[in-house]
C-alpha cells in the first residue's frame, strides 16, 4: 500500500530544510495541512500582530505547495478531530510534524500523538525550529542551564548543528483531494485595517526571509557587533519574525553565517559574526528555559519575586502602551511597535526597564502587551526577555540595574535620529514626563527590599 503522509504545518512555514516535509516526500504522497486552533494554545493564543503575519505567510506557503503539486489543506480545529477526519478522507498512513516547545502545545501534541498511534498510524515528529533540542542539552549534573554563558559554551562544545537540507522540488499529491478553507476564511486579518505600516515594513514568507538573510550577510553582518545597539541605524538582521514562523530554519542561518566568514567552526569565529551567532544561542537558551521551566510564562523563575510589590497603575500602563510617557526614547520605541509590529532590541530593553522599574508595573503586563503587538511574538523569547528586565528570571539583569532613559538615548541615539523618526517632541500635545526618573529609581530600590525580606 503506497504511503500517504499528512504533514501538519505549524511554526515551520517553509519548504527548505523542513524535516517533516522532506521525510514525507521521500516516502510517498503528501497532504500538507494547516489547522487553526488558537484556543488550544491558551493562555497564550497568537496575538493580533502575529495573526496578521500568519495570514501573509500562509498565503505564500499555500502558493509554494500548489506549485510543487500538493495543495495546502486548511481546516479549523479542534486539531485532533481535524487530523482524524483528514486521515479518513485521504487514507493517510502517516502523520508528521515539526516539534514546538510551548507548554500548552507540548501537552496537546502528546495527546494527539498517542491517539493517532493507537489508531494504527505511523506518527513522527522532528526538530525543525532549533539548532539543538532543549531535552538534549544539560549540565554535567544532568540539570537544565539557568545562566547563558555556560549554556553557550556547551553549545559550542558540541558538534556543529546538522547542515540544512534543500526542500523537495516536487511533491506527489494524494489520490483524494480534501476540501479546504481559504486563508481568508480563518479571519486572521484585522477587521479595522491598522496594518498599513506593517505591510510596507515587512515581507512575510519564505522568499522574504531568504532575501532578508542575504542582505544581512552582505550588508550588515560585518558591523553587527556595534551596530546592533544603534536603533538609529539599520544594523540588525530583522529575522526574528521569520525565524519564529519558521520561514527560515536556524540551521540555514547558522551555516550561512559560517559560510560568510570562510566556513570556520563556530567556536573559532570571532568579531561581529560571533556576536550574531551568540544571539542565535540566546534564542536556543530561551527555548531551553521554556521547556524546562514552563511555569515561567506566568510566574517568575525566581520564586522570591512573587513577593515583589508591583504597582497598580493603569494610567501609567496606558501612557506607556501608547508612547505618551514624556520620555522620547521610550515613546519612540512604543510608537515604532504600534506602527510596525517590531521594536529595536536595545529599545526593547529601555522600554521594559521603564515599565517595571520607573512605573513598577508588573513584567507580565508588559509581556502581554508585547505578545499582542509584536509580529515576532515568541513565547520563549518574550518570557525570557521580560523576566530578564524584571530581574526575576534566568541570567537576569539585577533589578537594581535601572536604565536611565535619557542617558540611554544619548548613548545609543546620539543625534536623536531614531526619536525624530517616531516622535515630535516639539508638538504642543507632547506630554511632560509622567514620572521623575530619579525619584522613581529610589522607589524601585525601596520596593526591592520586599524580595530580600525573610519570610
Amino acid at each position: 500500500m503506497p504511503a500517504t503522509t499528512l504533514v501538519w504545518f505549524r511554526h515551520d512555514l517553509r519548504i527548505d530544510d523542513n524535516p517533516a516535509l522532506i521525510a514525507a516526500a521521500a516516502r510517498g504522497a503528501v497532504v500538507p495541512v494547516f489547522i487553526w486552533a488558537p484556543d488550544e494554545e491558551q493562555p497564550w493564543p497568537p496575538g493580533a500582530a502575529s495573526r496578521w503575519w500568519l495570514h501573509q505567510s500562509l498565503d505564500k506557503l499555500a502558493a509554494a505547495l500548489e506549485n510543487l503539486g500538493a495543495p495546502l489543506v486548511i481546516r479549523h480545529g479542534p486539531t485532533q478531530a481535524a487530523l482524524e477526519s483528514l486521515v479518513t478522507e485521504t487514507a493517510a498512513t502517516h502523520v508528521a510534524w515539526n516539534r514546538r516547545y510551548e507548554p500548552a502545545v507540548i501537552a496537546r501534541d502528546t495527546v494527539i500523538k498517542k491517539k493517532l498511534s493507537s489508531a494504527g498510524l505511523d506518527v513522527e515528529s522532528f526538530n525543525g525550529s532549533l539548532l539543538f533540542e532543549p531535552m538534549h542539552v544539560a549540565t554535567k549534573e544532568g540539570k537544565p542551564y539557568q545562566v547563558f554563558t555556560p549554556f553557550w559554551r556547551a553549545l559550542l562544545g558540541r558538534d556543529e548543528p546538522a547542515p540544512p537540507v534543500a526542500g523537495p522540488k516536487k511533491l506527489t499529491a494524494a489520490a483524494a483531494r480534501p476540501k479546504s478553507l481559504t486563508v481568508t476564511d480563518l479571519g486572521l486579518r484585522p477587521t479595522i485595517d491598522w496594518a498599513g505600516t506593517m505591510r510596507t515594513t515587512w515581507t512575510p514568507g519564505e522568499a522574504g526571509a531568504a532575501k532578508r538573510l542575504a542582505s544581512f550577510l552582505t550588508d550588515r553582518l560585518g558591523g553587527y557587533g556595534t551596530e546592533r545597539d544603534r536603533p538609529d541605524h539599520d544594523g540588525t538582521s530583522s529575522l526574528s519574525a521569520h525565524l519564529h514562523f519558521g520561514e527560515v530554519s536556524p540551521r540555514r542561518v547558522w551555516h550561512a553565517v559560517r559560510e560568510a566568514t570562510g566556513g570556520a567552526p563556530a567556536a573559532k569565529i570571532t568579531g561581529s559574526p560571533e556576536v550574531y551567532l551568540r544571539e542565535l544561542g540566546w534564542r536556543e537558551f530561551a527555548n531551553h528555559l521554556l521547556y524546562h521551566f514552563p511555569h515561567t510564562t506566568d510566574t517568575p523563575l525566581r520564586a522570591d519575586y512573587a513577593r515583589f510589590p508591583w504597582a497598580d497603575d493603569p494610567v501609567g500602563l496606558r501612557a506607556w502602551q501608547r508612547g505618551r510617557t514624556g520620555f522620547p526614547i521610550v515613546d519612540a520605541g512604543m510608537r515604532q511597535l504600534w506602527a510596525t509590529g517590531w521594536m529595536h532590541n536595545r529599545v526593547r530593553m529601555i522600554v521594559a526597564s521603564f515599565l517595571v522599574k520607573d512605573l513598577r508595573v508588573s513584567w507580565l503586563d508588559g509581556a502581554k502587551w508585547f505578545w499582542d503587538t509584536l509580529v515576532d511574538a515568541d513565547l520563549a523569547a518574550n518570557t525570557l526577555g521580560w523576566q530578564w528586565a524584571a530581574g526575576c528570571g534566568a541570567d537576569a539583569a539585577p533589578y537594581f540595574r535601572i536604565f536611565n532613559p535619557t542617558s540611554q538615548a544619548a548613548k545609543f541615539d546620539p543625534d536623536a535620529a531614531y526619536v525624530r523618526a517616531w516622535v515630535d517632541v516639539t508638538a504642543a500635545d507632547y506630554p511632560e514626563p509622567i514620572v521623575d526618573h530619579a525619584q522613581a529609581r529610589l522607589r524601585a530600590l525601596e520596593a526591592l527590599k520586599a524580595v530580600s525580606k525573610p519570610r
